[in-house]
Parts: structure tokens; C-alpha cells; sequence
């Protein structure tokens, strides 16, 4: 059976596309998958199917019956997982960079998400469907670090409430070209996709969601700065993009740094240094943190401090 749920518009969200108010107002909800549901007739106003192009008024009572997850068709490879934590109800990974988080086109295995199938089998979420079981939020393929895996849908929503309550820490280290003017600083700007290039991601008012990020610097270096970051916000390549939009892109970012790459760095220079967050089960706060990989520390090494 499908769930069924119901959404009233609010007057600020009067005018937002169909597709994109479900995936604004509804938990673990992309866009891509609310699209789904409207071209599959089950989101409904007064009975009638919408389609992804209906503009919200306010006051609509809208009906989404959500399918139930499909049987997943990703399969188990037996790759070695570094884990920091383990329980019952979830896992936190330590991500080695060049691996990507879940299958899309061009990457169908050897993924993260193959990997936690042979470790967990059939136990993970199944909130975000076939390709994406158990995954909270994902970390960019040359990006490595931590990130947390629910594997039950009690653990998931639990989590997932943290993070867009903002009382989920996450905090990145990263190395950043130039020198950052102020020892500390917020980049409070919102992000959405790039009008040209749809592959990338920017900083705009069109079509965005609000994205703030802290950072502190750390070590200052000849033509670099080393960098602590704190997320607020999860947003896609966000610290890239912030970064970027201060004039100081990641070290080694192929797509928002210059066009060579710094020297010795293949991928962007950024780890995933430290999570905590609230156990959903019990309620302790559990925090776990990464020591910096060897290609980050490289870097560093090779680097002559100011």
C-alpha cells in the first residue's frame, strides 16, 4: 500500500512549480523523485492529477501517495569499509576519496552504496529508493570523510530532522587557494543551479535555497590558506561553491577552481573531518572525527607557511 500524506500551501510558497514545493516541503524528497510522482498521477488536488508545472496558490490541499520503496536491483560487492561506529539502527563510514556515494549513470558500481549492501544486506533505509538505501546525505566523490548511513526508516527520519534543524555538526577541513583576508567569517548566500552550465552549482537568488557556511582559518601557507568549515546547511557542493564565490576556491577543484589544477592534487583538497549528532534511538550525543588523509597532509607538507 502507499502512503498518503497531505500538504496545505502556505502563502510563501504561492507560486513555487509543483515538482519544486514537494521537494522544499517534504523530508528526503528530491525533485527528481517528486517529478516521478506527479508524471505517475499521484499527487492530486480535489481529486484531480497535477502536473510538475501547476503553480501552488495558496490555501491548496494537495494529496501525495508516496509508492513504496522499490525492490533494489543495485548489487552487493564486498569493498572494504573503514567504519568509525556501528549499531543497530546505523553506521558512520569514513569515505576514501574517488569513491562515489551511490550509482548514477557512469558510475554503476563499486560505489558506496554497493558497498554497504554486502556489509548491511537488506538492512538499510529504504526512505531514499532504489539507488540511494540508507543515505542521509552524500559527500562529493573526490571529497573524503565521514558521513552517517541509517539502516532502518525509524533512524532515518530521526536524522534527517537534525539536519534541517540544523543540530546535525558537520565540519570539513580544506585547503583553499589565496589568502583569506580574515581569520574567521561566515558566507551566508544562497545556492542553486547554474543558468548555463546545469552540472554545476552557484550562488543565486533564481531558483536557490539558503546555504550558510562558518569557516576559520587554520595555517596560512604561500598561495594557500589550510581551513576549518562548519556546514549550516547541506547544500550540493556548497563549501566549493562558497569558496569559489569569496575568490578562494578548494585546492585542486576541477570545476569551481582555476583551470590548472594545483600541483601534486587530483580532486579538490577537502575532508569531512568531524559529525555528531543526536543517537535517534537513545539520545546520547555521539560525535565522531577523521584524521586528515595522506593526500591532504601531502599537500600540506609540500606547502611553505607564511
Amino acid at each position: 500500500m502507499m502512503e498518503l500524506q497531505h500538504k496545505m500551501v502556505e502563502a510563501e510558497q504561492a507560486g513555487l512549480r509543483l515538482d519544486k514545493f514537494l521537494s522544499l516541503s517534504m523530508e528526503n524528497v528530491t525533485r527528481s523523485a517528486a517529478e516521478r510522482w506527479i508524471d505517475d498521477g499521484l499527487v492530486t488536488k480535489d481529486g484531480r492529477p497535477l502536473s510538475k508545472s501547476y503553480r501552488c496558490a495558496e490555501g491548496d490541499f494537495l494529496e501525495i501517495r508516496i509508492p513504496d520503496p522499490v525492490p533494489l536491483e543495485v548489487r552487493p560487492e564486498k569493498i572494504p569499509l573503514e567504519i568509525a561506529y556501528e549499531d543497530d539502527d546505523l553506521l558512520v563510514v569514513n569515505k576514501p576519496k574517488g569513491m562515489v556515494v551511490h550509482p548514477a549513470p557512469g558510475h554503476p558500481d563499486r560505489t558506496l552504496v554497493n558497498a554497504l549492501l554486502a556489509h548491511c544486506g537488506a538492512s538499510l533505509s529504504g526512505i531514499n529508493g532504489v539507488l540511494r538505501p540508507g543515505i542521509l546525505h552524500r559527500i562529493d566523490k573526490d571529497t573524503s570523510g565521514l558521513l552517517i548511513v541509517a539502516k532502518n526508516d525509524f533512524a532515518h527520519q530521526k536524522l534527517a530532522v537534525q539536519i534541517k534543524d540544523h543540530s546535525f555538526t558537520r565540519i570539513y577541513e580544506a585547503v583553499v587557494h589565496g589568502n583569506l583576508k580574515e581569520d574567521s567569517g561566515t558566507v551566508d548566500a544562497p545556492i542553486g543551479r547554474h543558468p548555463v552550465d546545469r552540472k554545476k552549482m552557484t550562488v543565486t537568488k533564481q531558483n536557490s535555497r539558503n546555504a550558510v557556511t562558518h569557516y576559520q582559518v587554520i595555517a596560512r601557507y604561500c598561495g594557500f590558506t589550510h581551513i576549518m568549515l562548519k556546514l549550516e546547511t547541506g547544500r550540493t557542493h556548497q563549501i566549493r561553491v562558497h569558496m569559489a564565490y569569496l575568490g578562494h576556491p578548494v585546492a585542486g577543484d576541477p570545476v569551481y577552481g582555476p583551470k590548472k589544477p594545483a600541483p601534486g592534487l587530483d580532486g579538490q583538497c577537502l575532508h569531512a573531518r568531524l559529525i555528531g549528532f543526536v543517537h535517534p534511538r537513545d539520545g546520547r550525543y555521539l560525535e565522531f572525527s577523521s584524521e586528515l588523509p595522506a593526500y591532504f597532509t601531502d599537500f600540506l607538507n609540500r606547502l611553505t607557511l607564511l
